[in-house]
């Protein structure tokens, strides 16, 4: 059973607890290891890799300043009220018709390069935990492995500590953004008397999926702004 928003609480600030106490040195020893180039495929940013892009409240911000029509709320919302309105923690990118991003011309580049996001920077390293195919909660730390760009190149050391600086840097500011949305979550739903009930959510949920209609409320970092789908 998914965890309620309180207990989800609990395992963020666990998580940021554990990135904070993670040694940069193991992440850098990885990335050198690992030795990835990007080739410039553009195959990060096709719906084949990614379902979607996440933005960091900052990131979505800049963005509204020069594209807003590009943002929507992030998909699968986690939480919504007796009212039929959605919680999610942030905007993420839209795609085009095929899934792709937004921003990927036809040639696989880019269209806003020099002004890419956070998770673009950083990407295909990472640094939280997840479950393998066993089941096993352990580090992962790059996404896509063999599958694009070159492997086995040499990277300075200067390199691998301004990757994995940035990657935990990233990793940490996502964490922060996912408590901060769910200690909001809590406070509203306390002091509306709102009990959050998962079957109730999940109904919500299988309606909207129907009608594709929905009232959706998007923590923006301060507070909730609300979009409509």
């Amino acid at each position: 059973m998914a965890a309620s928003p309180k207990e989800q609480l609990s395992e963020l600030e666990d998580e940021l607890a554990l990135l904070k106490a993670y040694p940069q040195e193991d992440l850098e020893t990885i990335i050198r290891e690992i030795g990835f180039s990007c080739t410039c495929c553009g195959k990060c940013c096709t719906k084949a890799f990614n379902g979607h892009v996440f933005l960091l409240s900052e990131d979505a911000s800049r963005l509204k300043t020069f594209s807003p029509e590009s943002l929507m709320p992030a998909p699968d919302f986690p939480y919504s009220d007796p009212f039929g309105n959605f919680y999610v923690s942030g905007y993420a990118l839209k795609t085009q018709e095929n899934g792709d991003c937004v921003f990927l011309d036809e040639n696989r580049r880019c269209k806003i390069y020099d002004q890419r996001f956070a998770i673009c920077r950083v990407y295909p390293y990472m640094l939280h935990r997840e479950p393998d195919a066993r089941g096993k909660i352990d580090w992962r730390q790059i996404s896509g492995l063999d599958e694009h760009g070159e492997y086995d190149c040499i990277i300075s050391d200067e390199e691998c500590s301004r990757i994995a600086e940035e990657t935990i840097v990233y990793e940490t500011a996502y964490l922060e953004q996912e408590i901060a949305f769910h200690k909001a979550i809590l406070q509203k739903f306390s002091d509306e008397g709102i009990r959050f009930v998962r079957k109730d959510h999940d109904a919500r949920v299988r309606a909207f999926l129907k009608t594709g209609k929905a009232k959706v409320f998007v923590w923006d970092g301060s507070g909730f702004v609300q979009e409509v789908l």
